[in-house]
């Protein structure tokens, strides 16, 4: 670890949002790495969030949980607010990497990226919102350039199995890449699939201003990015009905492949996501399901009772209490890779593409194991390979940030599996 570092900033990590429902888990993760002394030494690391008392539960039954009584002694308590300045200023002031729990991301992320930025420590967050991701681009990547501080949004399961997934298969691939399906499955036990409400709320309010991302998109003023190859179409090796994934992975992964062509001089991959959703039933419900949400969140007042009740309308796959223990341990996920190109000893601007490979990415529960895994992960990569991020500071996706760097291999002896099922 940056031992350096800790001679100016008493924290290498501080995890900010610690006492919400994310918070808690990423508080975990955070304490079970800091016990596995890594090579680079120890990790300093505290909590911070609005409340001392909250926080000292949180630390309290962290303690309890992972049977680490030390927790509630050695872990260093920070209170801060995201509605006052100052306060975040302070907190920054005093870590190498802030580890952002607090969402949703529109709400309540800006001011954190700006005292980030403003104080010298880099920023990860676990955001699925594009609206928030992008604009914090457009927005800060010169000031957090300019500073050095590195600001690297989507460090979760959105979209971190995506992003890397996609590196990952072009690295395996024998020729050039040039387009790449992925199609998710999450399998669940017999309680069901549950979400918290903070994931819903995001989707809620994403989807009813999905017009200011496409002006916010014009503002950046890209060329578009050449296509080679053919047009990426449908694997027809799927055996079930699949619908296209509106998570932020899109989003995310053209934005890496923008960086890669621009500052690699690397050919882009088209990239389109799917997931499954069973069977002809299934593909019925969430027609009808996703018209209603559609009209909803058009209206203050669907916004608001979609917000209220998030269970109710959701079918039971969000709540306001999240999902149990059980339902966590029972779910498990796969993202499978079907990408194309042109062998070694083809021209890709000549003909159809001649070759394929199919990878695929698996890991425990999404939402709330696989997450925090992608999100300390990031963060010890960041602490320990800095050289190997790019040049200077800015506001990159995890795919631009890491892409140099031992992320992947981090992740694999973390349980998130990296693997190359067929290549022809």
């Amino acid at each position: 670890m940056a031992a350096a570092a800790t001679s100016r900033r008493p924290y290498h990590i501080i995890v900010f949002g610690a006492t919400g429902f994310t918070g808690r888990f990423v508080v975990d993760e955070v304490a079970r790495c800091a016990a596995e002394k890594p090579a680079g030494g120890p990790v300093k690391w505290a909590v911070a969030g609005r409340s001392r008392r909250r926080l000292e539960e949180t630390l309290e039954q962290a303690a309890e949980r992972l049977s680490m009584p030390e927790l509630r002694t050695d872990t260093e308590i920070i209170v801060a607010d995201v509605s006052i300045e100052e306060s975040l200023a302070v907190m920054c002031q005093q870590g190498v990497v802030v580890l952002n729990c607090v969402g949703p991301y529109r709400f309540y992320g800006e001011p954190v990226v700006k005292a980030c930025i403003e104080n010298g420590a880099h920023y990860v967050d676990i955001s699925g919102e594009p609206q928030f991701l992008e604009r914090m681009q457009l927005e800060y990547h010169t000031k957090a350039s300019d500073k050095g501080v590195y600001v690297i949004g989507s460090c979760g399961f959105d979209s971190i199995p995506a992003d890397l997934g996609i590196l990952y298969t072009r690295r395996h691939f024998k020729g050039t890449l040039t387009a790449v399906e992925s199609f998710l499955n999450i399998s669940s036990g017999p309680e069901g699939l549950c979400g918290h409400d903070a994931t819903w709320q995001s989707a809620v309010y994403g989807f009813a201003d999905s017009g200011s991302l496409r002006q916010l998109r014009r503002k950046f003023g890209h060329k578009p990015l050449p296509v080679v190859g053919a047009k990426v179409q449908k694997s027809k090796e799927i055996e079930q009905y699949v619908i296209p994934f509106i998570g932020s992975d899109p989003s995310v992964v053209k934005r890496t492949q923008r960086f890669l062509y621009e500052e690699e001089q690397q050919l882009p991959v088209q990239y389109s996501a799917y997931v499954g959703v069973g069977g002809l039933i299934s593909v019925v419900k969430l027609f009808c399901g996703g018209l209603f949400f559609w009209f909803m969140v058009k209206f203050g007042l669907g916004r608001k009772l979609l917000t209220t009740f998030p269970s109710f309308f959701s079918f039971g796959m969000f709540s306001k209490a999240g999902p149990t223990i059980k339902q966590i341990e029972d779910t498990c996920f796969s993202l499978t890779f079907f990408g194309e190109g042109y062998s070694e000893d083809t021209d890709p601007s000549q003909g159809r593409p001649n070759a394929k490979i199919c990878t695929q990415v698996i890991g425990a529960e999404p939402g709330y194991v696989a997450t925090v895994s992608t999100m300390v992960q990031s963060a010890v990569t960041l602490l320990n390979e800095l050289h190997s991020l790019p040049r200077r500071g800015g506001v990159y996706t995890p795919g631009a940030a890491f892409y140099k760097t031992s992320l992947i291999d981090r992740l694999h002896n973390h349980g998130i599996k990296f693997s190359v099922r067929d290549h022809q």
